[in-house]
C-alpha cells in the first residue's frame, strides 16, 4: 500500500513467506509498488473527478501557543523522566507531571473545563494510546454525514485552553523530547543504543504436565507458550463459503489478559487485536513445521502475554518456537521475531537528516515513533512481516535498510535462544498421545467403518483407543495413550482387512451361526465364510445340527472365494483320507451309538485334529489311522 500524494513511500505492509532472503523480498516489494502507483493515479483521477471536498475545518487543533507553555513548565523534568528506564515508574513520573502542568495552568487562569462536553471529548479521543500492548485500537473510522450534526464546539476566549487540549499537547511534547533524546544523545529510555536489544532470558519444561511450555522474557514483555499434540479430531474447523470441509492442523491462540499491563478487565472472547497478533504469530511458525507425513500430531500453541512492553506478538513467534521444540515437534529450525521502530526526520530534533531505525522497540517508543516494523524469521529468511506507520509513507530505501536491521537483530535473539535453560526436550512427552498410521486396501476401509460407524466403534472400545480415523485412499491412523492398547487395534484391523488366498487354513474358529445348508465360521473378526454341509464330514449328514452347535471351534481351510468376495470353507479337507481308516474303524450308522471301540483310540475332547501310527504287528499288518477327534467318552460321533 503507498500514499495516493506520494507514489514512492509506501504506508502499510504485510505478507509471509517461506524464509524469503530479505533482497528477494525487497525485489517483490519493489514490483508490488509498481503496480500499485498504476492503481493511485486512477484512483486519484477518479477523486479528482467526483470527489467532494474535504471537512477539514471540522478537525479542531490545540492552539500553537500552548505547546510554548507547557514546554516552559515541563521541559527540564521532562527530559529526566524520559531517562527512567523501568516502565511502570516511568508512566507514573509522567502521569505525575502531567498533572501538574495542568495544575499550573489552571492556577494561571490558562486551563477551563466549563466547556461543552461534547468538544473535550472529541478532544480526549485523539489522546488514545497508540502502543499496541497498552489497549485495544477500536475503529477509528468516522462517517463524515454525521458530522454536520454534532455540536461544534464554542469559541475560546483569548488565553484560555481545554483540559483536553493540554493532554494532547503534552503527548506531543513528550513524544518530541523522546524522539530527541534518541537522536542527539544516541540512548534510549533504557540505555541502549538504536540497534540494541533488551535482555533475554527463556526457560522451557517449566509445565510438567503440558505437552510442550516455555517461557520467554525479552525485557518487560514476557510470554507463556504452551504446545498441545493431538489426532485429528483436534484440528481447526475452518468456516469458509464453500460446502467443503477445511481443517487446520497447526493453530496459534494469543491472549493478553488486562493484568499484563497491570489493569482490571473483563476477560472473555478474543478482540480484533488478539486475532490479528495470533494469525501473525501463527503464519510466522507455520513454515517451520514437518510434513503430516513425517509428523502426523495436529499441533496447538497457546500463547499467553504475562507482561507486556511492546513486541507482544515477536515475544509469542520466540517462546512459539521452543514450546515446539519442547513438546518433541521436529522443527525445520529455530526462528525469532523482533519489531522495528524509526524516527524518520532527525533533522527536526538536531539530527543530520538521516532516517534511525531502531532495534526491539518498547511500548512508548511504538506509540512515539514513526514506524512499527515486525519481522520474524530465521537466520536465513523471512516468514512473516508487517508494517504499520504513523507517517505519510516511507522511502523503499529505508523500508531495505529496516529489513537488513532486523535480520541482525534476529540472528542475536536466535543465539540467546540456543542458551534456554534448561533447554528444549526434544522429545515426544510421556503425556502426548501416540498416533500409529497403517496402510490397508482402499477398498477395505468400509469393512472397518461398518454400518453406520458400529464397527470402527466396536474396535475402538474393545482395544481401548482413543480413536480411529480413516482415509479413502487406505490410510488408517490410530491413536491412543498407550501401546498396548494401539497394537490390539492394530490386530484387530488387521485381521479385519486381510485378503484371504484360496488354501489358507485357519485354526480354532468359531462357529458363529447354523443354516440348514452348512455353518458359517468367522475366520476373522468381522469376516466370516460359509462351509457348506458337504464340507463339514466326510460322511454324508443330513443336519448340521446334529454334530454341531453355535460357539463350537473347528479348523477350516478356504477353497473358494467368489466374484462378490465371498469365502467358501471345507472341514472336511482336513480330516485325514477316510478310505484309510476303513480297515481301522467300522462304518459309523447316522445317529448310532458305535460299541466297537476303534484300536489303540482313547476318549478325549476338543477339536485338534491329529495322525497316530498304531504299533505293527509281530504278523507285519499295516499301521492305521485314527481321527481323535471322532471320539467323545469313548464313543464314534459325528464331527
Amino acid at each position: 500500500m503507498c500514499q495516493r500524494e506520494n507514489l514512492n513511500r509506501r504506508c502499510f505492509l504485510q505478507g509471509y513467506c517461506d524464509f524469503l532472503p530479505e533482497e528477494k523480498l525487497f525485489e517483490a516489494v519493489k514490483i508490488g509498488q509498481e503496480a500499485v502507483q498504476l492503481i493511485c493515479k486512477e484512483v486519484g483521477a477518479l477523486a479528482a473527478k467526483c470527489g467532494k471536498p474535504k471537512m477539514l475545518d471540522a478537525v479542531k487543533l490545540p492552539p500553537p501557543e500552548l505547546y510554548k507553555h507547557v514546554e516552559e513548565i515541563a521541559g527540564d523534568e521532562l527530559a529526566k523522566v524520559l531517562q527512567i528506564s523501568n516502565k511502570i515508574p516511568r508512566r507514573k513520573a509522567i502521569s505525575d507531571l502531567e498533572k501538574r502542568v495542568i495544575g499550573i495552568l489552571t492556577e494561571e487562569g490558562y486551563v477551563t473545563t466549563a466547556m461543552d462536553s461534547g468538544a473535550a471529548e472529541s478532544t480526549l479521543d485523539l489522546l488514545e494510546e497508540e502502543d499496541e500492548d497498552e489497549e485495544v485500537i477500536v475503529d477509528g473510522e468516522v462517517d463524515e454525514g454525521d458530522v454536520h450534526i454534532k455540536p461544534s464546539p464554542k469559541e475560546l476566549p483569548p488565553q484560555l485552553f481545554l483540559e483536553g487540549d493540554v493532554k494532547l499537547v503534552f503527548k506531543e511534547v513528550s513524544s518530541k523530547f523522546l524522539r530527541k533524546r534518541i537522536v542527539q544523545g544516541g540512548k534510549r529510555s533504557d540505555g541502549r543504543t538504536s540497534n540494541g536489544i533488551r535482555p533475554i532470558d527463556a526457560r522451557c519444561g517449566l509445565l510438567p504436565r503440558a505437552h510442550g511450555s516455555a517461557l520467554f522474557t525479552r525485557g518487560e514483555t514476557q510470554a507463556l507458550a504452551v504446545t498441545t499434540l493431538g489426532d485429528k479430531q483436534m484440528a481447526q474447523r475452518v468456516d469458509n463459503l464453500v460446502d467443503i470441509e477445511e481443517f487446520k492442523r497447526f493453530y496459534l491462540q494469543y491472549s493478553f489478559p488486562p493484568s499484563s499491563v497491570g489493569e482490571a478487565g473483563r476477560t472473555g472472547a478474543p478482540n480484533r487485536r488478539e486475532i490479528g497478533h495470533g494469525m501473525l504469530a501463527e503464519r510466522a511458525l507455520e513454515p517451520i513445521l514437518p510434513s503430516e507425513d513425517i509428523f502426523p500430531y495436529t499441533v496447538r500453541v497457546e500463547s499467553t502475554i504475562t507482561e507486556s512492553n511492546g513486541s507482544s506478538s515477536m515475544a509469542s513467534v520466540c517462546g512459539g518456537c521452543l514450546a515446539l521444540q519442547d513438546a518433541g515437534v521436529p522443527v525445520k529450525c529455530s526462528i525469532a521475531g523482533i519489531a522495528m521502530g524509526m524516527v524518520l526526520d532527525t533533522k527536526e530534533f538536531g539530527g543530520d537528516g538521516t532516517p534511525l531505525i531502531l532495534s526491539d522497540i518498547t511500548g512508548a517508543e511504538d506509540a512515539s515513533g514513526d514506524m512499527d516494523f515486525k519481522v520474524a524469521g530465521s537466520e536465513d529468511g523471512i516468514t512473516a512481516f508487517q508494517m504499520d506507520i504513523k507517517v505519510g509513507g516511507i522511502p523503499l530505501p529505508v523500508m531495505r535498510d529496516a529489513l537488513l536491521q532486523a535480520r541482525e537483530g534476529r540472528k542475536r535473539i536466535l543465539a540467546e535462544m540456543l542458551k534456554c535453560s534448561p533447554p528444549p526436550s526434544s522429545k515426544l512427552s510421556k503425556y502426548a498421545p501416540l498416533i500409529h498410521i497403517m496402510k490397508v486396501d482402499k477398498d477395505k476401509v468400509n469393512i472397518i467403518i461398518g454400518p453406520g460407524g458400529k464397527k470402527v466403534k466396536s474396535i475402538i472400545e474393545e482395544s481401548g483407543v482413543d480413536a480411529i480415523d480413516t482415509q479413502d485412499n487406505g490410510i488408517v491412523k490410530i491413536t491412543g495413550k498407550d501401546l498396548s492398547s494401539i497394537e490390539k487395534s492394530i490386530s484387530i484391523i488387521s485381521r479385519l482387512t486381510m485378503v484371504p488366498t484360496i488354501g489358507d487354513i485357519f485354526r480354532n474358529c468359531e462357529i458363529k451361526s447354523i443354516a440348514p445348508y452348512g455353518v458359517f465360521v468367522q475366520i476373522a473378526p468381522g469376516r466370516e465364510g460359509l462351509c457348506h454341509i458337504s464340507e463339514l464330514t466326510s460322511t454324508y449328514l443330513p443336519k448340521a445340527e446334529d454334530a454341531f452347535k453355535v460357539g463350537d471351534k473347528v479348523d477350516v481351510k478356504l477353497i473358494e472365494v467368489n466374484d462378490k468376495g465371498q469365502l467358501r470353507l471345507s472341514r472336511k479337507a482336513l480330516l485325514p483320507d477316510q478310505a484309510s481308516c476303513s480297515d481301522a474303524t467300522k462304518t459309523v450308522n447316522l445317529g448310532k451309538k458305535v460299541t466297537k471301540k476303534s484300536a489303540g483310540s482313547s476318549a478325549k475332547d476338543g477339536a485338534t485334529v491329529s495322525k497316530e501310527k498304531s504299533k505293527k504287528s509281530s504278523s507285519g499288518g499295516s499301521s492305521s489311522l485314527i481321527e481323535k477327534s471322532s471320539l467323545v467318552n469313548g464313543e464314534a460321533t459325528i464331527g
